[in-house]
């Protein structure tokens, strides 16, 4: 970890930071989720950084990046992260999205076909749902509930967040306590400001133009996890191509709670469509 960088690129009229693993590898880009920021992937990053480049960037309004009040919503995200590939010269880099960062990936591989390899997706909001006018009850529910858990995180220190979440997540190892709770921390408030995310993307016609490897990464629903069978048998629909692997014993943050099953999965999948050097 010593010898990773950190710095800045602009991108889609903002600068966003990253943290790169670095060396002569294929490229991972990895998109964390909401009130998130990069280096919440460290565990991730460790364990593919032998083989792998492994990109971490802030998005918008998290972490070191940049915050504007506007723009937070699936087709910005993805156009900032277009904008980081294309200033690395990544080439077509697998990305792997948790949560929001995973509905970034999903908009990116839609939204600009020619700039991605193989995706990976951990537990996506199904805003593809909604989009099909299936229910955006669930969806409108859970924002709500974040926004106040958001606005409840400024008014904690650094280590009354650390012992609020060993509390609620006693399973989570420290590599990962640590990061998010300085995540949460550096987050604006500016990300409330979200533009509406079952509309702003045409997603029906979005997800019909992926075509590279996919594999989606699905827990329980009874623990907090997003995806439900339904859910991922109309993802499927809409991109043939997608694997789906679901980790039992697991919530929404999939990696958090079982991390060497998920490490498996993730590690499989790259190894099949991506190589290792």
């Amino acid at each position: 970890m010593a010898t990773w960088q950190s710095s800045t690129v602009e991108s889609n009229g903002i600068k966003l930071h990253y943290t790169r693993t670095g060396g002569a590898k294929p490229s991972v880009v990895l998109a964390h989720g909401f009130s998130d920021n990069g280096l919440c992937w460290t565990p991730i990053a460790q364990a593919l950084e032998a083989n792998y480049d492994v990109i971490m960037v802030d998005a918008r309004g998290h972490g070191q990046s940049d915050a504007p009040e506007r723009g937070y919503g699936p087709l910005s995200h993805a156009g900032d992260l277009a904008g980081v590939i294309t200033a690395l010269s990544l080439g077509r880099p697998a990305v792997l999205g948790h949560s929001m960062g995973a509905a970034t990936t999903l908009t990116l591989a839609g939204t600009y076909p020619d700039l991605v390899g193989p995706i990976l997706l951990e537990d996506p909001p199904m805003w593809w749902m909604a989009a099909a006018s299936t229910s955006t009850a669930e969806d409108e529910k859970r924002w709500a509930g974040m926004q106040s858990r958001v606005k409840g995180f400024k008014t904690k220190t650094r280590d009354e967040l650390l012992a609020l979440q060993r509390e609620q997540t006693p399973g989570w190892s420290e590599a990962e306590l640590q990061p998010w709770a300085d995540a949460k921390q550096q987050l604006s408030l500016n990300v409330l400001n979200r533009e509406d995310p079952a509309t702003s993307v045409d997603w029906l016609t979005a997800l019909k133009r992926i075509t590279v490897p996919a594999l989606l990464i699905t827990a329980d629903p009874a623990l907090g996890a997003i995806v439900t069978e339904a859910g991922a048998a109309m993802l499927q629909e809409l991109v043939p191509q997608l694997q789906v692997a679901n980790i039992p014993a697991a919530g929404h943050s999939i990696r958090r709670d079982q991390l060497a099953r998920y490490l498996q999965v993730v590690s499989s999948f790259l190894a099949e469509h991506v190589g290792a050097r």
